[in-house]
């Protein structure tokens, strides 16, 4: 008796291929449903709940109501009775994120930095290039980084206010009160985000960005 059972046992036929490919299909469709549907559909609506402004790309405002751009991107400011951001060698534009990995040797890169010294010297002409943060004449890592040290936003003051009529002392209580500190007090600098400077600036001159 034992013998035929196992006998019956041996005889079982194995699943054919086309049963494989069946379930595998089935399988394919179950997790194209739930990783390709289900889950981004929750975890959107989830971040539209929880962190609306930050699920729809940090986006900011104008006093008009008008989207000037993104808390996350930086971006270049022409008029220099505004705060200006950082160099940036893809000129902000987010589709290219990357530098160009220069050394400090790299001839390309001193040329840049000697460049950028002149524009500064010329634009301020009041603040000698040694008191000129190392922040607004190199890149960022991304190109991208919207914000600048507080250094590096103070030491524009005397040329804004000259420019727009504001006291000195007014932008500089503008400029602390935008400053960001380290997150979670641990990591990172304090560091203030140039457009939200700028938006900041544009209430007490009354313009728009």
């Amino acid at each position: 008796m034992a013998q035929s059972i196992h006998e019956t046992k041996g005889e079982q036929a194995s699943p054919s291929p086309a049963a494989y490919f069946f379930t595998i299909v089935r399988l394919s469709i179950v997790f194209i449903i739930l990783c390709g549907m289900i889950y981004p559909l929750a975890s959107t609506a989830l971040a539209q709940v929880l962190m609306p402004a930050q699920a729809n790309g940090s986006l900011l405002k104008n006093s008009d109501g008008k989207v000037v751009g993104s808390a996350l991107i930086g971006q270049k400011f022409s008029d220099q009775a505004w705060f200006q951001s950082r160099v940036s060698s893809i000129e902000y534009k987010a589709e290219a994120s990357g530098s160009n990995n220069y050394g400090p040797s790299n001839p390309d890169m001193l040329q840049r930095t000697k460049d950028s010294i002149a524009q500064w010297k010329l634009d301020n002409p009041g603040i000698p290039a040694s008191q000129l943060p190392v922040d607004l004449v190199t890149n960022s890592g991304s190109g991208l980084d919207p914000h600048i040290t507080p250094a590096a936003a103070l030491v524009q003051i005397p040329r804004i206010s000259q420019l727009t009529g504001i006291p000195a002392d007014t932008l500089q209580a503008l400029v602390t009160k935008q400053t960001e500190g380290r997150d979670l007090g641990l990591f990172g600098e304090k560091r203030v985000n140039v457009l939200k400077l700028n938006l900041a600036l544009s209430e007490l001159t009354r313009g728009t960005l």
